[in-house]
């Protein structure tokens, strides 16, 4: 899969601009601020349907301005594929080869992207929810019953929520095997999917990380589920043997939205006492192991999007890196090129206040 072009319209600070990419190495350099990350979020936002930094859509309009537009022409193994973004301030409209649609998941899947930026150190160093939003966005771009599932459960978890916090608990209890029902239903495909994801991550991510630590260090991944056993039963029965609890707090506290990864690296637990290095590292090879995945259940890579990593690695991993992705379409974003690491053809942007500089 990869991109062939992408335009911007008043997106963050781009007012009108195109970029043609090539099927390897795409780098687009400049200075900070001029609008090089503004272009790896207009690609992940085509690939997911969300900004991997703004909370609302609104953000990435350009100031001044009403509204702001996306659109990509893409190609993969079934052919090409146009995917356009008009935001607003209020709603935005998602479009694939020029049919509106309404919902985020008929656009998930239609152009599948990895995306790593120094930010991603949250997967390791971050709260539980950072690893949760990695399996979620990871899995949403290769099933759409998996988004549906997570959407609907989520749903349905904010219902449970509000009821208890009600005063009258009389009709709390008589209204939660409502709501565990539908729960129990969403979570057993959310958790299942999840496992298998684990599965097949923990290997890969373990031998990417051999590789850019030449074997100096081992990482170790596996799947902490807030339910163990058959998803479903045992969680609908956690649920009711937490009635108390659950009233009191005021929230639920079983289900698959309390979900982590384990992640030890030489046997000690990252998420405690990994250093911003290893942190960094263990990260990396999380999305390398991600692609392959990709590449398994797609049948095709995604676009490789890596926004200001250089900066952040030393001589010899940002060599390993490049050798990683070099079958990849990849999106490069740093201050500056440094020819000693691009020794194969490179797509080269210059980038100067939203605008490219050729």
């Amino acid at each position: 899969m990869r991109i062939k072009t992408l335009t911007l319209k008043n997106f963050r600070n781009y007012k009108e601009e195109s970029f043609s990419f090539s099927a390897g190495l795409n780098v687009l350099y400049g200075r900070n601020a001029q609008g090089k990350t503004n272009c790896a979020e207009a690609v992940y936002y085509l690939c997911t349907g969300t900004s991997p930094r703004a909370k609302k859509d609104r953000q990435m309009i350009r100031s001044g301005e009403e509204s702001a537009h996306i659109a990509a022409l893409a190609e993969s193994r079934f052919g090409e594929v146009c995917i356009e973004a008009d935001i607003y301030e209020t709603r935005r409209e998602l479009r694939i080869n020029g049919e509106r649609v309404a919902r985020n998941a008929d656009l998930l899947g239609n152009l599948r992207g990895v995306f790593f930026s120094p930010d991603e150190l949250r997967l390791v160093q971050g709260g539980p929810e950072e690893r949760r939003r990695f399996m979620n966005v990871s899995l949403s771009q290769l099933s759409k019953s998996y988004y549906t599932a997570l959407v609907r459960y989520n749903k349905v978890l904010g219902q449970r929520n509000a009821l208890l916090k009600e005063r009258d608990v009389s009709v709390i209890l008589e209204t939660l095997p409502v709501w565990d029902a539908q729960l129990c239903a969403f979570a057993a495909e959310i958790m299942r999917r999840r496992a298998e994801y684990v599965e097949k991550l923990a290997p890969l991510a373990a031998e990417k990380h051999a590789f850019l630590t030449d074997g100096a260090e081992t990482l170790a991944v596996g799947f902490e589920s807030a339910v163990p056993g058959d998803a479903a039963e045992a969680l609908a029965r956690e649920l009711a043997a937490n009635y108390d609890k659950d009233i009191r707090l005021g929230y639920t506290t079983a289900g698959p939205h309390r979900d982590d990864l384990k992640i030890h690296i030489n046997g000690t637990d990252a998420r405690a006492y990994a250093s911003q290095g290893q942190a960094r590292t263990a990260a990396l090879a999380f999305k390398l192991a991600e692609i392959e995945i990709f590449q398994e259940i797609a049948g095709e890579p995604p676009v490789l999007v890596l926004d200001d990593v250089m900066s952040e690695l030393d001589l010899a991993r940002r060599r390993k890196l490049l050798a990683q992705v070099n079958p990849l379409q990849t999106i490069l974003t740093c201050t500056h090129t440094e020819k000693v690491l691009f020794k194969r053809e490179v797509n080269k942007f210059r980038i100067v206040g939203g605008t490219v500089r050729r």
